[in-house]
């Protein structure tokens, strides 16, 4: 039963991913912590291991080949993303799970907040 979860899991994750370039942290996460009670930390770990080598191959070929890749951005993004993501684990690993959930939900919320009501239309 655990690897059909992880089995869902992955296919959503990876359909949303490629869809609307989200999953690790909104997908994976929530359902390693709820789905199979994963420790938040663990999950967090987990997505992000998991998300480097299918994302940075299967989903950016495709963007290559209908040419939607600005590489001078996703440079500077790469590089930049590498760095607050390290950041980013050293405050998260020396945070209780308590606050890392609060802090968890609290980007969420505000997320879906600045998507419904303050991101311009297309």
């Amino acid at each position: 039963m655990e690897v059909l979860i992880l089995v869902l899991i992955g296919l959503g994750a990876g359909m949303s991913s490629g869809l609307f370039g989200i999953g690790g942290g909104v997908l994976i996460v929530p359902g390693l912590v709820y789905l199979l009670e994963f420790p938040l930390h663990r999950a967090i770990g987990t997505s992000l291991a998991v998300l480097l080598p299918p994302i940075g191959a299967a989903a950016v070929y495709a963007y290559y080949r209908a040419g939607q890749i600005d590489w001078r951005a996703a440079v500077i993004l790469a590089i930049t993303i590498f760095i607050g993501a390290w950041i980013g684990a050293k405050v998260a690993t020396n945070l209780s799970a308590h606050w890392l959930r609060i802090f968890f939900g609290v980007f969420l919320i505000g997320l879906g907040c600045y998507t419904l009501f303050f991101n311009k239309p297309a």
